[in-house]
This record gives structure tokens, sequence and C-alpha cells, in this order.
């Protein structure tokens, strides 16, 4: 089980969870450690370069919509430095972040599905 494996659950089963991702592989958009937000999501309203917390062959992973295939229900994850995960569907895209260190992501709260208020 991963790090994000817990918050996952948390937000899958409706929750809005903040928390310090560590990492580099999303800089510039989140310094390692910095505080997010993250709310379950619609993936049927994601766009390109959304940032959002899915699972992808078995890991979580809070990176980027890279890729859509609508047709087909499922997104392309990759880290902001060009590295592809790979692609997963719908049903295991559980979070969009919604802000980074308090500052509102632009769009993003418009994807979001039922959720309930901020948890640490």
């Amino acid at each position: 089980m991963g790090a994000l494996d817990g918050v996952a659950a948390r937000v899958a089963g409706g929750a809005t969870v903040e928390f310090r991702p560590s990492g580099s592989s999303m800089v510039p958009l989140i310094r390692s450690r910095q505080l997010v937000a993250v709310a379950p999501v619609d993936p049927s309203k994601l766009e390109l370069g959304d940032i959002v917390l899915a699972r992808v062959a078995g890991t979580v992973y809070l990176h980027l919509v890279s890729a859509l295939d609508p047709a087909r229900r499922r997104v392309q994850i990759s880290n902001n430095r060009g590295r592809v995960n790979g692609w997963t569907g719908h049903d295991r895209v559980f979070g969009i972040c919604v802000a980074v260190e308090g500052t509102p992501r632009a769009g993003a709260a418009d994807k979001t599905s039922a959720a309930s208020p901020a948890r640490p």
C-alpha cells in the first residue's frame, strides 16, 4: 500500500482531503510538501492539464491528465516532466486537485462531484 492509497480511499468515499504530497515530479505546479486539496471528481468533465488523484497500474499518483479517450472512458496520466504513467479508467480517477497552498486551481471546482468539507 502506497502513501496515497489512504487519501484515495477517503476521496473515493466522498471526502475532500487536504494533504502534503512529497516528490518533485509535479514542480512547478506542486512542490514537495505543499498543501493540496483534492475533491471527488466527475471524470467525464476532465480536461488536459487537470491534476488528478488516480490509480495507474496499481499505483496512486497525483499527476496531470495528458490525454483523453472519452469513447473508452479513460484518461492518460503523466507527471509534469514528460513521463507518462499510463492509461486508467474513469473508475480509477478518484479526485481533482482544487487548490495548492490555498490557491484555487482554475476550473477545478466545476469538475467536482458531491463532496464533504475539507478535513486534514
